[in-house]
C-alpha cells in the first residue's frame, strides 16, 4: 500500500513509443560518457504524485553527498490502477528491459510495495542479481535474495489519539475512503486498528460513497464528532480522483474538524494527526541504498521498522475550531502558526520599550534636574536680591558713616580752632608780653612752645577739616597739601591737566582725602623718597594717580586689614567710581582712581594752576 499521490489515466499507445524513444536515446548518451555509478528508482504512482516530489528531492541529494564518484541517477514510474492487468505488467517489464539493456545498475531502489512486488517477479529477468532497498508498508512475507529494506506498516490509531486529546468531548468519528482496490484495503486497515478503541468512539465509515452524497452526510454531523480521511481514489460513481485534491471538497464540506494519516494531507485543512513523514521514509530508503553503493551486501543488512509518524498540527486549524494550544501534547508539531505581531517585533517592540523607558527615565532625570536647578536658581536670585539689598544697606551705611566722619571732623577742627586755637593764641599772647617785661631764657623758651602748639593746632585742624578745600578747588588744595609741614621729609610732585574748575563737593572731598592717606601711608609705612600724584580730566571723568617708590607691600593680605584701603575703597564706591592699587614687596606702590562725572562737559573751563 502506499500514501495517496498518483493519478489514474489511460496511456495512448503512440505517446507510449514516444516516451520509450526518449528514454532510450538518454540512454544511449549516458553509455556515451562511460561507467559511473548507477541507480534506478522505481516509484509505485505516477510522476505527480508527493512521494515522487519528496523522493526526487531528498533521494539524489543523499546519494550524492555520500559517494565520491559520479553517479547516474534514474527514475520509472508504475501506473499502479493498471498494475494488476498482466499485460500492463509484461509491456513495463520490456520497456525497463529495453531501455536499461546495457546499463549496470549498482542499486534499485523500490518505493513502496507494488514496486517491490514488481521486482520480485522480475527483477532476475532484467537486472540479474541487482542489490534491491526497498520501503514496504506490509510485512515481507519472503524477503527478496540480496535485498534489504525499510518496514513500516500503516499507523492509523496514533490520528485518534491525537484527537481525542485535542478534543476530549469527541464521540464520534466519521471515517472516508474511496471505492478503489487500495481504497479498500486502506479502510479494511483502519477498521483492525480502531477495534482497539472499543466503545469510547463510535466509528462510522463512509465508504465508496457518491461525491455528492458524501458531502451531504459531511454537511450535516452531529455535535462532537470528527472526520478522518484515509484515501479516496474513486468515488461511489466510479469516477477517478486525485486523493488530496479529494481531500479539499471533503473538509470545503465537513462541518466538523478533519484529520488525517499522512503529512501530505497538511495545508489542506486537516487539523492534523498522527502523519507519516514522508521525507523521514525518503531519507532513511536512501540511507540503506547508500550504504549498499558503499560496498555493503544489502543481504548483510537486516530490514528495519522505524516509526515513520510525527504527531502534527495546524495552527490556523486549531483557531478555526477554537481548540485551545494548551490542548496540544508536549512534542507535537504546530505548523503553519501565523505569528502575532509579538511574535514577529518581540526584539524590535523590546528595544522601544526599552528605548522609550530609558528616554522617560533621561526625561525625569531632566524635570528632576530643571526642578531643582529652578529652586536653585530661585534661591540664588533671591541670595542676589538679598545680597544687593545688603550691600545697598552696606553702601548706604558706609556713605553715613563716612558723611558722621566728616561731620565729628569738622567738629573736632571748629573747636580746635575756635576754642583751644584761641585759648593757645592768647596764652601766646601773654607769654609774649610777660617776655617783653622780664626777657629771661624761660619766657622766650616757653613763647616758641606755645607758637609752636599753634601752629600744629592750625595744622590738624586744617587737615580734619580743610575748610578751603571749597574755597579754592581740589587742584589748589592738592598743591598746598605738598607743602604741608608733615609731609616736607617726603618730595611730593602734584601735576594736573584738564581738571573741570567746577567740581561735585563730594568728589573733591573723596579725591583730596584719598590723596591725603596716601601721602600719610608713604610718609609712615613704605619708606618711599619720592611721591608722585597726578590728576586728570578724562572724556567721563577724572583720572587720579599716586606713586610712590617705597618698600611696597602684598596688596592681596593688606587689603582685608589695612584700614586706610578700605577706607578709600569705601569712599570711591560712594561717588560711583573705582580704585586699583598694584604693588609688590621691594617695587613700590601704584594707586589709580577713576571716578565718573556725570554732567560735567568737555566744553567747561579747566583750571590751569594752582
Amino acid at each position: 500500500m502506499s500514501p495517496f499521490f498518483w493519478r489514474v489515466g489511460r496511456s495512448r499507445p503512440l505517446a507510449w513509443l514516444a516516451v520509450a524513444l526518449l528514454e532510450l536515446a538518454s540512454a544511449s548518451t549516458a553509455r556515451a560518457e562511460g561507467r559511473q555509478r548507477q541507480v534506478l528508482v522505481l516509484y509505485s504512482t505516477r510522476r505527480d504524485a508527493q512521494i515522487v516530489t519528496v523522493g526526487e528531492r531528498e533521494v539524489p541529494r543523499i546519494l550524492d553527498g555520500g559517494v565520491n564518484q559520479a553517479l547516474d541517477y534514474y527514475s520509472e514510474y508504475i501506473d499502479r490502477a493498471r498494475f494488476q492487468d498482466p499485460a500492463y505488467r509484461a509491456a513495463f517489464r520490456d520497456f525497463l528491459a529495453l531501455k536499461y539493456r546495457d546499463h549496470h545498475f549498482d542499486v534499485i531502489i523500490a518505493m513502496q510495495d507494488i514496486a517491490l512486488e514488481f521486482l520480485s517477479d522480475s527483477r532476475d529477468a532484467i537486472f540479474p542479481g541487482t542489490p534491491v532497498v526497498f520501503f514496504s508498508a506490509a510485512p515481507v512475507v519472503e524477503r527478496l535474495a540480496n535485498a534489504t529494506g525499510i518496514v513500516s506498516g500503516l499507523k492509523l490509531g496514533g490520528t485518534i489519539t491525537l484527537a481525542t486529546a485535542l478534543q476530549p468531548d469527541v464521540r464520534n468519528v466519521f471515517v472516508v475512503s474511496g471505492a478503489a482496490r487500495d481504497d479498500k484495503a486502506y479502510e479494511d486497515a483502519a477498521r483492525t486498528q480502531f477495534a482497539a478503541f472499543g466503545s469510547d468512539l463510535s466509528f462510522t465509515y463512509f465508504s465508496g460513497l457518491p461525491t455528492r452524497e458524501l458531502q451531504a452526510k459531511l454537511s450535516s454531523l452531529p455535535p462532537h464528532s470528527i472526520v478522518y480521511y484515509l484515501v479516496v481514489d474513486q468515488d461511489g460513481d466510479g469516477e477517478n480522483v486525485h486523493p488530496l485534491d479529494y481531500l479539499d471538497r471533503v473538509v470545503a464540506a465537513a462541518n466538523a474538524p478533519v484529520y488525517s494519516w499522512v503529512d501530505s494531507a497538511m495545508d489542506h485543512g486537516i487539523v492534523g494527526g498522527s502523519l507519516k513523514d514522508q521525507a523521514a521514509q525518503t531519507r532513511a530508503v536512501a540511507d540503506l541504498a547508500l550504504r549498499v553503493l558503499r560496498g555493503e551486501p544489502a543481504d548483510g543488512i537486516p530490514p528495519s521498522s522505524p516509526n515513520l509518524n510525527v504527531d502534527q498540527v495546524d495552527w490556523r486549524q486549531l483557531r478555526k475550531f477554537g481548540i485551545s494550544e494548551a490542548l496540544v501534547p508536549k512534542g507535537t508539531l504546530v505548523k503553519f502558526r501565523n505569528p502575532s505581531v509579538w511574535d514577529r517585533y518581540r526584539y524590535y517592540i523590546l528595544s522601544a520599550i526599552a528605548l522609550l523607558l530609558a528616554q522617560s527615565a533621561l526625561i525625569a532625570g531632566l524635570l528632576v534636574h530643571r526642578g531643582r536647578r529652578q529652586r536653585a536658581e530661585e534661591q540664588v536670585r533671591k541670595g542676589q536680591v538679598e545680597l544687593q539689598a545688603s550691600y545697598a544697606r552696606i553702601h548706604d551705611l558706609g556713605g553715613r558713616l563716612l558723611n558722621a566722619q566728616e561731620g565729628e571732623r569738622a567738629r573736632i577742627a571748629r573747636e580746635l580752632h575756635d576754642d583751644i586755637g584761641q585759648q593757645i593764641a592768647l596764652l601766646a599772647i601773654d607769654l609774649e608780653l610777660l617776655g617783653a617785661s622780664n626777657p629771661a631764657p624761660l619766657a622766650v623758651d616757653a613763647l616758641s612752645r606755645a607758637q609752636g602748639v599753634a601752629r600744629s593746632v592750625h595744622d590738624l585742624s586744617h587737615r580734619l577739616h580743610p575748610a578751603k578745600l571749597r574755597l579754592i578747588g581740589l587742584v589748589a588744595a592738592l598743591t598746598g597739601l605738598q607743602h604741608e609741614p608733615s609731609h616736607s621729609g617726603i618730595p611730593t610732585t602734584f601735576t594736573h591737566d584738564n581738571v573741570p574748575r567746577s567740581l561735585p563737593p563730594d568728589v573733591t572731598l573723596c579725591l583730596f582725602r584719598i590723596v591725603q592717606e596716601a601721602m600719610q601711608n608713604a610718609t609712615k609705612y613704605s619708606g618711599a623718597h619720592v611721591v608722585a600724584v597726578h590728576l586728570s580730566g578724562t572724556p567721563d571723568g577724572l583720572l587720579l594717580t599716586v606713586d610712590d617708590d617705597g618698600r611696597g607691600f602684598d596688596v592681596d593680605a593688606a587689603w582685608g586689614t589695612g584700614l586706610g584701603l578700605m577706607s578709600m575703597s569705601e569712599r570711591v564706591e560712594a561717588i560711583g567710581g573705582t580704585l586699583q592699587v598694584r604693588s609688590s614687596p621691594g617695587a613700590g606702590t601704584h594707586l589709580e582712581v577713576r571716578v565718573p562725572l556725570g554732567t560735567a562737559t568737555g566744553t567747561e573751563a579747566r583750571a590751569d594752576s594752582a
